[in-house]
């Protein structure tokens, strides 16, 4: 057996693998390397009824979020479903944050419908496909969705054959190339664990640039100097990874147990980390009241879901649009011009209060 031989989210039995802050398991399926291939990947988000996505795709890595993944020829898709929610906010999150669309399955209006919207919204996902159910019209939830991006999202038949053939076109639409000389890269770890005679691996996707195999990257917070050993994606070895490609990487000069969600490798060097942020913020229109200094917000970016007390608001007359300074419980890791949404777990049925622009 190569030592070099790893897999993604379909990759693994019975290996723990750490992946939401707590260290929780995740069930990893199977081993299978096939041949070298040139491929494509759509990362979707899939918001309706638990375990939605089961009908469309293979399940790979689960914890409080789950990904499926589907794959025919070349094209490849990861399906990503936020299994803790709505018990808990960070799993929606995450999900919308990994998106490059999303599929919206409505059963009926309800609050927690309000807080998919508000979150695609404040994510930017801004392609996207919805299923209505229980008879349901588009005129039904047309106000819900009037200006945000879920407006422009397109209606689709319940048809889950249907449904993956659409999926994989769209996957087909995004094939990746190779990252030219010089292309830096930067990929968040959502998992990540440690597998007898391979060593550290990380699962997470590339959301700049590219990689290469043997590439030199930084593990931020903390700069410390990694190198990839090699690269899988969805269970074929690669040299290369490029932005919108979902990875399973094989790291030297790192053990898992000092990586945690949230970390970012990168070789860009207009990274920025900092647990002080001044930043220009956007509320929701539903927000009812200006932010005051001492409100503990969270602050969710890439893979990062970190507490943020406010502790100074300068709204210049407009308090939809302030300028705050947070102090962050631990480093945020960011390129300058991302956004950053704010979320308020004690909001009851609003929690989600808007989106900073990162300097």
């Amino acid at each position: 057996m190569r030592g070099d031989m790893y897999l993604s989210d379909t990759a693994w039995r019975g290996v723990t693998v750490r992946g939401a802050s707590q260290g929780s398991e995740v069930n990893l399926i199977r081993w299978a390397v096939k041949p070298l291939c040139h491929m494509g990947n759509l990362n979707i988000a899939v918001l309706g009824p638990a375990g939605y996505a089961k009908d469309l795709g293979k399940k790979g890595t689960e914890s409080d979020i789950t990904f499926y993944n589907l794959k025919k020829g070349e094209d490849t898709v990861t399906i990503i479903e936020p299994t803790r929610y709505p018990e808990r906010l960070a799993p929606l999150f995450y999900a919308a944050s990994m998106a490059d669309a999303a599929l919206v399955v409505v059963s009926e209006i309800t609050p927690t419908l309000g807080e998919w919207v508000l979150m695609l919204d404040e994510a930017r996902v801004e392609r996207g496909y919805i299923v209505l159910r229980n008879y349901l019209s588009p005129g039904d939830v047309a106000p819900l969705f009037r200006g945000t991006v879920l407006e422009r999202y397109e209606f689709v038949e319940e048809d889950p054959i249907a449904l993956r053939d659409l999926l994989l076109r769209e996957a087909h639409a995004r094939i990746s190339v190779p990252p030219a000389a010089g292309t830096v890269g930067a990929i968040p770890i959502d998992h990540h664990f440690n597998v007898r005679g391979i060593g550290t691996v990380i699962l997470g996707g590339v959301v700049r640039g590219g990689i290469r195999k043997h590439d030199t990257l930084k593990v931020y917070p903390g700069e410390q100097a990694i190198t990839v050993r090699s690269i899988q994606k969805h269970d074929d070895d690669f040299d290369w990874a490029a932005e919108g490609d979902r990875v399973g990487l094989a790291l030297k000069n790192v053990e898992s147990d000092d990586l945690d969600r949230g970390f970012v490798l990168s070789d860009d060097p207009a990274i920025r980390t900092g647990t002080t942020i001044e930043a220009r913020a956007t509320l929701v229109k539903y927000w009812p009241a200006p932010l005051t200094a001492g409100t503990v917000l969270h602050l969710g970016h890439w893979m990062q879901f970190i507490p943020a007390r406010v502790e100074a608001v300068r709204d210049d007359g407009d308090w939809r649009q302030p300028t705050l300074t947070l102090a962050l419980e631990k480093d945020l890791v960011y390129l300058p011009g991302d956004t950053a949404v704010l979320h308020y777990l004690e909001g009851g049925k609003l929690r989600i209060a808007g989106h900073i622009e990162l300097a």
